[in-house]
């Protein structure tokens, strides 16, 4: 069974101004059956919640850490949850 989970990321590194909350919108969209939003961190990071099938928002992590993000990512740090609810869609904040 694929229970629900609540993913909540932070990412270091080169990854704001070069499209990077659109292209993880694009990803969260194209992995399917996820929720939430990408939000530039006045600190540079990027905040990622997403929420749906544990397994997609593994898929999405595992794209976060990958070599495929625009800019340069330095670190990934990820706490997992039980969903809250309360997103339409994935947004980019």
């Amino acid at each position: 069974m694929n229970e629900e989970a609540r993913l909540v990321v932070w990412v270091r590194g080169r990854v704001q101004q070069v499209g990077f909350r659109w292209f993880t919108r694009a990803n969260a969209l194209e992995i399917g059956g996820l929720v939430g939003f990408a939000l530039n961190l006045d600190d540079g990071r990027v905040q990622v919640v997403a929420e749906g099938p544990r397994d997609n928002c593994h898929r999405l992590l595992d794209w976060l850490r990958s070599a495929d993000t625009p800019g340069r990512v330095d670190g990934v740090t990820e706490i997992w949850d039980t969903p809250r609810g309360g997103y339409e869609g994935f947004a980019i904040r």
